[in-house]
């Protein structure tokens, strides 16, 4: 025996109660392995393969389409995150008004108010500026036959 392992029983002798917190640990660790050992039927790890399988088969498909690549890029841009953070707090406001509010009762004069309100000409601008932008974009990709 080398002399660290005769110092190690030395001390476990001289100190009976860690050597009881030793075993005590060194029987939780044999039952945590044997619980998983159990745990692992045929019918888990195919569920856990099978789940795997398709996993890696979904991310295979997401890495080769150049489109959800190029908007993840532009997604990353703080730009983009601030848009979908105000975007995500004004479903949210917009949810909660909704449910709250009486409905529409429509017609002309209903219209004529909507039209007056400052918001709605900023969301139609705001709609009217994505139109243009991606109209652009998507004439200028089939010029260019692709990315």
């Amino acid at each position: 025996m080398s002399s660290q392992t005769e110092k190690t029983v030395t001390d476990a002798v001289a100190d009976p109660a860690a050597l009881a917190r030793d075993i005590e640990q060194l029987s939780e660790l044999a039952t945590l392995v044997a619980s998983a050992r159990d745990a692992m039927s045929d019918e888990i790890v195919t569920r856990v393969s099978s789940a795997l399988s398709e996993g890696i088969t979904l991310l295979d498909r997401l890495t080769r389409n150049e489109g959800l690549m190029r908007l993840l890029q532009v997604l990353d841009r703080p730009e983009s995150q601030y848009l979908l953070c105000s975007l995500s707090d004004a479903i949210n406001q917009m949810s909660r008004e909704l449910a709250t509010a009486p409905p529409a009762k429509g017609g002309l004069m209903g219209l004529l108010k909507l039209a007056t309100q400052p918001g709605t000409q900023e969301g139609l601008r705001a709609v009217s500026m994505l139109g243009e932008f991606w109209n652009e974009s998507l004439r200028d990709m089939h010029r260019r036959g692709g990315f």
